[in-house]
């Protein structure tokens, strides 16, 4: 596989490169989800709640990302909106197995698609809904109704269903977000 993706980004020209925004509430699983994407000798075993930001670099075939992956906590949320300017694409998890703080999720989504920079870019939205493998977890319809995510029109979403331990809808998730990033100009 390795032989093919030279060949193809060969064949294509140089990678690509994108800065990717990683925000969602606090134990939602975007280290966890950041984690499983990365090389597996790369990979931590241990993984712990991030304070602040972490960033770390994902590739895929023709597509480098540099991804801020952002605490969740309450206190850190402010922190999302500077790195907005530089961002051309958004990962949003959500755990879909707390049903309880899926109110205060769609709160900081709102304020993320109302936050000045954001409005005024067409940048593509790809929203995880994480922890399916948890008893009694939500859909990713469900979760798509909760998030109000029918009143986007002027971004490209989607929304995956994933468990990022085994890394279920991930690869699906990651190959939407990467056509939508190749397609931006």
């Amino acid at each position: 596989m390795g032989i093919m993706n030279k060949l193809f980004g060969w064949l294509k020209g140089k990678k690509k490169e994108a800065n990717v925004l990683c925000v969602g509430l606090d134990n939602s699983g975007k280290t966890t989800i950041i984690n499983y994407l990365k090389p597996n000798d790369a990979q931590q075993v241990d993984i712990v709640p991030t304070v602040g930001f972490n960033v770390e670099k994902v590739t895929m075939t023709n597509l480098s990302f540099t991804v801020f992956d952002m605490s969740g906590q309450g206190r850190y949320r402010v922190l999302w909106s500077h790195y907005y300017k530089e961002t051309q694409g958004v990962i949003f998890v959500v755990d879909s197995a707390d049903k309880l703080r899926m109110a205060v999720a769609k709160d900081e989504l709102d304020q993320l698609l109302k936050h000045q920079t954001i409005m005024n870019k067409r940048i593509p939205i790809l929203f995880f809904a994480n922890k399916m493998d948890v008893q009694n977890s939500l859909s990713a319809v469900k979760c798509s109704q909760l998030l109000g995510l029918e009143t986007i029109k002027e971004k490209p979403w989607h929304i995956c269903a994933s468990n990022a331990k085994t890394g279920e809808g991930l690869s699906d998730g990651m190959h939407w977000l990467s056509d939508q990033l190749q397609t931006v100009k």
